[in-house]
């Protein structure tokens, strides 16, 4: 009787040690769960503040919604952001962003994308989900390279990449947006017109002043539609006879590259309103041939009365 009360005993005792020690430890794990609760806690708080931040940056006008940061500094987009995917513009400028964040595919109805003067070095190919695009701004920003997935944004009307520096490239994808009309690339590191740019249908407006340009490509005239071409401040020694082609062509901006002569068959380019041949060194002097203000622009007038001295100067020289 004695052995089996002391066994019980020792089961009684061991029990009660065993629900201390259970107990010691659920307290253990109660003071690790606190801090990181706390934590949680603390990140649910962040992200509503943050979210209340944009929120108060959302606003509507001419029936579009729109995100607009103005020199505050997110180098980074929280991902929060997607609580407000209904916006159809972003305009966030001066804010040291640094990435295009990938979740950018969730913003479908997303019809302007203007990021200009950040810090942007890549463009996502997850920009290829927004089919509602209409513009892409990018000047002032750092980015080397376009993926070919832009080319997949059908509604792109605008594209704008100017003054990136380092950019030389865009991929033959890009021939497929049939809507882009107007695309800046000045300031930028390109040797040659890129060859999707020929191919697009709809391009009325392009700017490739201030690259590396040293030729044209003898099809330009592939560019129908286009009416404003501007080549300034670059290395082009000739203009193709081509050119002659492009029977839209209301605006050429040449200043400030290496031409030497202007070719004859521009003279019948009825269409053209505007030209510009200002800083290149023209083989013919022409100290008497046109007004002041005409010699100062090196215009239509100027180009119209090069072409005929050259025309004569050859026809003397001929006899």
């Amino acid at each position: 009787m004695a052995a089996i009360l002391a066994s019980a005993s020792v089961s009684t005792m061991k029990t009660l040690w065993e629900t201390k020690i259970q107990k010691i430890q659920e307290n253990h794990n109660n003071q690790r769960r606190k801090p990181r609760s706390r934590l949680v806690a603390a990140d649910v708080w962040e992200e509503r503040h943050t979210l209340a931040r944009l929120r108060d940056k959302v606003k509507m006008q001419d029936g579009r919604l729109l995100l607009c940061l103005e020199q505050e500094d997110w180098k980074a987009l929280p991902g929060c952001l997607v609580r407000l995917s209904q916006v159809q513009e972003w305009h966030i400028h001066r804010t040291g962003l640094q990435k295009i964040p990938s979740f950018i595919s969730l913003f479908s109805n997303l019809l302007v994308l203007d990021l200009s003067r950040n810090g942007v070095t890549e463009i996502p190919k997850e920009i290829g989900s927004l089919t509602q695009l209409r513009e892409l701004l990018l000047s002032y920003n750092k980015v080397r390279f376009v993926p070919e997935e832009l080319g997949d944004c059908e509604s792109l009307e605008r594209l704008e990449l100017a003054i990136n520096r380092e950019l030389d490239r865009l991929p033959d994808k890009l021939s497929q947006l049939r809507r882009l009309v107007r695309v800046d690339l000045s300031m930028n590191a390109f040797g040659t017109i890129p060859p999707c740019l020929l191919r697009m249908p709809a391009l009325e407006w392009l700017d490739m002043g201030g690259n590396r340009l040293r030729s044209l490509p003898q099809d330009i005239y592939r560019m129908q539609k286009l009416r404003a071409l501007w080549l300034q401040r670059n290395l082009l020694e000739t203009v193709p006879e081509s050119v002659g082609r492009m029977s839209r062509l209301d605006t050429l901006v040449l200043s400030g590259n290496r031409l030497s002569d202007i070719p004859p068959v521009m003279e019948k380019m009825d269409n053209l309103r505007f030209v510009n041949f200002r800083d290149n060194p023209l083989t013919l002097e022409m100290a008497a041939a046109v007004d002041e203000e005409e010699r100062e622009m090196f215009g239509r007038e100027f180009m119209l009365t090069y072409i005929q001295e050259a025309r004569k100067r050859a026809l003397d020289e001929a006899n």
